[in-house]
């Protein structure tokens, strides 16, 4: 089999679990109110189970980076498929909000390590400068398995339950995990072809304690970290658990049609990833293109804000506009990536990643608490108000951060400087 050949069969295998995961964190917001049925939980309790996953990401991306680094994408991701697919079946036979809440742990763990994984085979199997173009590309990708965690999960479940559902994605999920043993390499040398990246040392030679040290002592990987918490942490609160509910709520629209405005969203998400990514290397600027999606994102917030009573094409339509300036924040890895050492990638993409899943895990249940405070107070729409300045805020907070983004790339030390 050719070099290239093998690579994108390598790729291709990694990105599908992605594109598994990307499924999981969307879900919840299709099936909300079975969820509520079902487990007969409250809205705080509701945003507190969607947002299991992300508290167990957030925790776990810094070692999964670790673990990239060291371990290597293969048995990270072989050995997550199979995590993912045991809490999936968890999930969907759980009796009780507990046990839900631990298969959905379960799953956050398995999955956590999908895109850290993609990042790795993406610096190791392909040219640096094609870094950016290949994380759009794998947004796209995964906002596509989003797209079916949409509109088509709310159809498929008014045909069948969401527990069937589940259960089929663990067979998947275990399946994947297998085959990416038997496909996956992490460098190209482990197949007999020449390093794509000389300049990058090899693994065996990364410490990690003194990687990580590195990495977090460089002021200049903390700013991704943060548009994350407000960009990326507002995006997928919205869109993985609260968008559905608050349409459904405010413009009287049924589940499915609420869900097809998730999948506009999620659509542009995937088309802006793979056009950001590939604007941004064609321009050789990180900076200035995360900068103008992300104040362009903002004002996107202002038409849902004010309650602007559109036909059902135009709230598409904007939510498709809403989708697209979206991805500002993805750029966030490639810039971790370059103003760090080659060898800590993994690490690096890592650290800015945890700000997306710290950002939706604290965003998820505030604004379901929210909600029960105000259906309390018997003022709820008030209370949906109020939740949805939360997320316009914490956009509004991530693309103040990009002032502070930096892109200039690492400088290796001069001779006679200690290596870190």
């Amino acid at each position: 089999m050719s070099f290239v050949t093998t690579r994108r069969l390598i790729l291709g295998t990694v990105l599908a679990s992605f594109v598994l995961s990307f499924f999981h964190r969307i879900a919840p917001a299709a099936i909300a109110s079975e969820l509520a049925r079902d487990l007969a939980i409250n809205a705080t309790l509701l945003g507190t189970l969607a947002a299991t996953y992300f508290y167990v990401y957030t925790l776990l991306q810094v070692p999964v980076g670790v673990l990239a680094d060291t371990l290597g994408p293969r048995k990270i991701i072989s050995c997550g498929s199979v995590v993912a697919g045991i809490g999936s079946l968890v999930f969907a036979l759980a009796p009780t909000f507990e046990i839900a809440a631990a298969g959905r742990t379960l799953v956050g763990i398995g999955v956590s390590v999908a895109f850290i994984a993609v990042l790795k085979i993406s610096a190791d199997w392909f040219p640096a400068n094609r870094f950016a173009t290949l994380s759009g590309a794998t947004m796209f990708a995964g906002n596509l398995g989003a797209v079916v965690a949409g509109a088509p999960l709310a159809w498929v479940v008014t045909q069948t339950s969401w527990r069937t559902v589940f259960v089929a994605l663990s067979f998947v999920s275990i399946l994947l995990g297998i085959v990416s043993w038997l496909v996956v390499r992490d460098t190209p040398q482990a197949r007999g072809f020449a390093p794509v990246n000389p300049s990058a040392a090899p693994r065996g030679r990364v410490h990690w304690k003194h990687a990580l040290a590195s990495v977090l002592r460089n002021r200049a990987t903390w700013p991704g970290f943060f548009v994350n918490v407000g960009i990326g942490g507002s995006f997928l609160a919205f869109a993985g658990l609260w968008a559905v509910p608050w349409l459904e709520h405010t413009y009287r629209m049924s589940r499915v049609t609420a869900a097809q405005h998730v999948s506009a969203l999620l659509i542009g998400v995937a088309f802006g990833s793979l056009a950001i990514g590939m604007l941004s290397d064609r321009l050789g600027s990180r900076r200035a293109v995360m900068r103008v999606f992300a104040m362009l994102y903002v004002a996107s917030w202002l038409p849902l804000m004010l309650h602007v009573d559109w036909p059902v094409p135009a709230t598409i339509a904007w939510f498709l506009l809403m989708g697209l300036l979206i991805p500002g924040f993805t750029l966030s890895w490639t810039i971790a990536k370059e103003v760090n050492r080659p060898e800590h990638s993994g690490i690096a993409t890592s650290v800015v990643n945890v700000g997306i899943f710290f950002g939706a895990g604290v965003l998820q249940p505030a604004v379901g608490w929210l909600i029960d405070r105000g259906s309390a107070a018997g003022n709820i729409n008030l209370a949906w108000q109020q939740g949805l300045l939360l997320l316009a805020a914490a956009a509004a907070f991530g693309a103040l951060m990009t002032t502070l983004v930096t892109d200039q790339p690492y400088q290796k030390p001069r001779l006679g400087n200690a290596p870190q």
